[in-house]
């Protein structure tokens, strides 16, 4: 049998010296572990003799430590612990082995062997019969259900057996149509108690022998004809969510709580959770106890960073306490502080705080205290009960990511049942919990909330999988919802641009053609000065992608009712284009899809998730401010579209306070108004509710050319689009025949209607805001 010398010589002298090295570190730190390194470590390693009289020390024995089929690493951060590894559709009869006073923990006399992952027994199957019949399931092996006579056959007929030790599929299952609830089936390695389905009977479950029931034990036939909770599960020590299966249960049940809902008369017909009348609390503890090392505990911080990033995708700004915990609990943010506290609430302060908190921070003490986590959630609750005036209306959201093993502190269920008694309505309160690790104590499954239909406990190898299950939840159902969402994929650049539409307008003798942005399903966003007397809506046409699938027809085009061209002809200003902004309405909403998505629209709660911002911070000011903050603010439009995608992407700076001087003044200069004899003021010509790009000082811009007119001035923040403008008219024209990115010269100048001009936000808000639209309306914000 190898020994761990043997192992280690095997791995290679540099291998040794740092491993040593990494004990000898750690000696120097923690004087009492050192002596007991020392006195283990230089004999398994070097041969050397211990420094301590053996008879005080108790060393491991280190016969019988390898493993077959598998590898064997060896961890010295907390302790001498062997782990244990197997390749891919195997796992080892256990993951760990520890010294602890001379012994292996766990005692066994068996030696460490990898075993093939085997799927619970699916002969539990009732009513029908299962083929083949075997007695046991390996990954891969496959499963197909028949019904006898006069039963009615539910789920998956075939079924597959997954390396993470589950079927694919859903449960078989052969019941009747005589009763109030359909039969509830029997999950794999299950057992079931009761076979009567009406009104108020129960079903109760239990796992085979060595199995962990994951889900409801017992279920109750509703007056709706459903059963209360979720479907049990029964997972071995190796089974574990994928982050597929992970992020579409969490993601489908926390959306819940996301997005805003529309009442039970309204068109959508869905119950509400949350209205836009509550609030959002969400609380994320995460264990940082000796079972995380600092690589681990490094990632722990970047998915707590992907789990606020992935929230705030949605239109519902939370507030958030989070927090770690070990032997004590540290905070990051408090719930009442990021209430009360503007920099508190700040999420990308929340992140430089995530990243300042270094593995030291948790302090020396690294027990698992899961009782004290929850003890201070319920703490902060009781503060928020007295302080916010909307308790009773807001909804309780507590995340935890934890291996489950609490060795002190006591058992955390008390506490848990003391929060769930705390929040008076059941509703109000959800609890998810993610075990991370192979070795994930599954009875912590009974401390989440068992909502009926939704999943709250997931189980996942390591927190790397854990980012994997937030990144995947911005999935195309809910992300076709978002404002300026966008993907740059090289064989289809039309996702990079969703919001882009093509606007032409038929007229003699020569027609229009312009540029908009998709802004709502039913509006797109344009110039007004697209369009003439006479034209109507029939002769308007629509291109947003390549082939314009959709019969886009337009019901009518709607001007700002302040746009005049004519407006200073009396002052030697032949036209003028202040507010040069129009909306297009279709006669049917767009279906949104990773194609056609709108872009976000300043001072709008919807441009709240891309900037970061809570509902208490946002406003239209704090928008302007974020995004128009530098004197020289980077932007683009776009040029007319080919298949469905710009030709080309215009690059500008827009020149704000002292630059914005020269930008201003180079409009007199424009061929239109040499030809004026009057004395022209620039401030005349271009107000404030213009935005200015162009010139060469102190960066060279991209100019507009003919047909670009209506398009959207637009910005990237936080790998979100915001629009901030709409393309309007320009000094100088340079562009050729080919219309390329022509550069500016000195004179040449750009000006874009400004969107966050308090005249435009009125006519926007007048026609899109939630008085005017029924369908999809954008909820605009106070100044």
């Amino acid at each position: 049998m190898t020994t761990i010398r043997e192992e280690m010589l095997l791995k290679g002298k540099t291998e040794v010296d740092l491993f040593f090295n990494s004990a000898k570190n750690k000696m120097e730190s923690k004087q009492r572990l050192s002596w007991f390194m020392l006195a283990v470590l230089c004999p398994l390693i070097t041969g050397a003799p211990s420094l301590m009289p053996q008879e005080e020390v108790k060393t491991c024995p280190t016969e019988g430590l390898s493993i077959t089929g598998g590898s064997f690493v060896i961890s010295n951060s907390h302790g001498i612990i062997v782990k244990y590894s197997c390749p891919e559709d195997f796992h080892p009869n256990f993951l760990t082995r520890k010294c602890l006073d001379g012994s292996w923990e766990p005692k066994t006399k068996e030696t460490a062997v990898c075993k093939k992952v085997t799927c619970p027994n699916p002969r539990v199957f009732e009513n029908g019969e299962v083929i083949p019949y075997k007695d046991r399931y390996y990954v891969n092996d496959t499963t197909n259900y028949t019904c006898n006579s006069d039963y009615v056959f539910r789920g998956s007929h075939y079924r597959v057996c997954k390396p993470n030790g589950k079927w694919s599929g859903s449960t078989p299952i052969c019941g009747r149509n005589s009763e109030d609830c359909p039969d509830p089936g029997v999950p794999p390695g299950s057992h079931r108690t009761g076979t009567m389905f009406k009104i108020d009977d129960k079903v109760t479950y239990r796992c085979e022998n060595k199995l962990a029931l994951i889900g409801s034990k017992q279920r109750v036939c509703q007056e709706d004809g459903q059963w209360s909770g979720t479907e049990p599960q029964c997972y071995a020590d190796y089974t574990y969510d994928t982050p597929e299966e992970a992020s579409q249960a969490f993601g489908s049940s926390l959306k819940t709580n996301l997005e805003f809902h529309k009442q039970e008369d309204d068109q959508e017909g869905k119950l509400v959770r949350l209205n836009q009348n509550g609030t959002l609390d969400i609380y994320i503890y995460l264990d940082a106890s000796d079972s995380i090392e600092e690589k681990d505990f490094e990632t722990a911080k970047a998915v707590i960073k992907a789990l606020i990033e992935t929230i705030s995708y949605y239109q519902v700004s939370p507030n958030y306490e989070i927090r770690m915990f070990a032997t004590e609990v540290k905070e990051i943010v408090t719930m009442r502080n990021f209430k009360t506290i503007p920099a508190e609430k700040n999420l990308e302060e929340i992140s430089k705080r995530l990243d300042a908190f270094s593995y030291e921070s948790k302090g020396d003490q690294s027990g698992t205290n899961i009782c004290q986590a929850f003890k201070t959630i319920l703490d902060s609750m009781g503060i928020e009960k007295i302080n916010d005036k909307n308790f009773a209306q807001t909804q309780h959201v507590i995340i935890m990511f934890t291996d489950g093993h609490a060795n002190m502190g006591g058992n955390p269920k008390p506490k848990v049942d003391q929060i769930k008694h705390f929040i008076a309505d059941e509703s109000k309160l959800d609890i998810y919990i993610f075990g991370v690790g192979n070795e994930t104590n599954l009875d912590i499954d009974d401390l989440v909330t068992k909502r009926d239909g939704e999943k709250h406990f997931f189980k996942l190898p390591n927190l790397n999988e854990v980012q994997k299950t937030f990144d995947q939840m911005i999935d195309e159902d809910s992300s076709n919802q978002l404002c300026g969402i966008q993907q740059n994929v090289p064989d289809n650049k039309r996702r990079a641009f969703p919001w882009l539409a093509q606007i032409k307008i038929t007229r003699l003798p020569t027609g229009s053609n312009c540029m908009g942005s998709l802004v709502t399903p039913t509006y797109i966003l344009t110039a007004a000065h697209c369009f003439r007397f006479g034209d109507t809506p029939e002769k308007i046409t629509i291109t947003l992608k390549k082939n314009n699938a959709e019969n886009l027809k337009v019901k009518r085009f709607i001007l700002h009712r302040e746009y005049n061209v004519e407006a200073k002809k009396n002052i030697g200003i032949p036209e003028y284009y202040e507010y040069d902004v129009a909306l297009i309405e279709l006669e049917n909403a767009v279906s949104l899809d990773r194609e056609i998505r709108t872009i976000c629209i300043p001072c709008t709660k919807e441009t709240n998730g891309a900037l970061k911002l809570s509902d208490s911070e946002g406003t239209c000011q704090k928008h302007e401010e974020l995004i128009m903050g530098p004197d020289l603010v980077s932007a683009n439009f776009t040029s007319e579209m080919k298949d469905g995608s710009p030709k080309y992407i215009r690059s500008i700076t827009i020149k704000q306070r002292g630059l914005r001087d020269d930008c201003v003044e180079d409009a007199k200069k424009a061929d239109i108004f040499k030809k004026s004899n009057a004395t022209l003021n620039a401030k005349d010509i271009v107000t404030d509710n213009f935005l200015c790009s162009g010139g060469i000082s102190p960066i060279t811009d991209h100019i507009a050319c003919k047909g670009d007119s209506g398009g959207a001035t637009y910005l990237h923040k936080n790998d979100r689009m915001i629009q901030i403008g709409v393309v309007s008219w320009g000094s100088k024209n340079k562009c050729n025949d080919e219309k390329d990115n022509t550069l500016s010269d000195k004179e040449s100048r750009d000006y874009h209607t400004n969107l966050f001009s308090p005249k435009i936000r009125e006519f926007l808000q007048e026609h899109l805001g939630e008085e005017k639209q029924k369908g999809t309306p954008l909820h605009f914000l106070s100044k």
